[in-house]
């Protein structure tokens, strides 16, 4: 259950604040498949390698990605897949709102033209 005290709360803001950033999510996405190292993220998202760099940081601080030493690379990995349900919830909910959101606006179009 859920404590609502600022004490219990804050943390769970502060893991939502490190996924509310599209290009944390880019990288998250493109780990969804397995381990990688900067280079192949990089060449997955499209974003420059100080970005990536920055956003893996603040992800491995958070504890949502593992860093692991392969000879001279280090491979970037997902700690908890559980992460990847949370965004499908979030998309799934979304795209709910989304449809109701058009089915109110065609609803007020047909009482416009009326």
């Amino acid at each position: 259950m859920l404590e609502n005290s600022p004490a219990a709360l804050g943390p769970i803001a502060d893991y939502f604040k490190v996924l509310s950033e599209t290009s944390r999510l880019q990288v998250l996405c493109s780990l969804k498949s397995g381990s990688k190292n900067v280079s192949e993220i990089i060449e997955a998202t499209g974003l420059g390698q100080a970005n990536v760099s920055k956003h893996l940081k603040i992800l491995a601080q958070a504890g949502i990605v593992h860093r692991q030493p392969q000879g001279v690379s280090i491979y970037y990995e997902i700690v908890d897949p559980l992460i990847f349900e949370i965004c499908e919830l979030v998309c799934d909910r979304l795209s709910i709102r989304l449809e109701q959101q058009t089915a109110q606006l065609k609803q007020l179009e047909a009482l416009r033209s009326r």
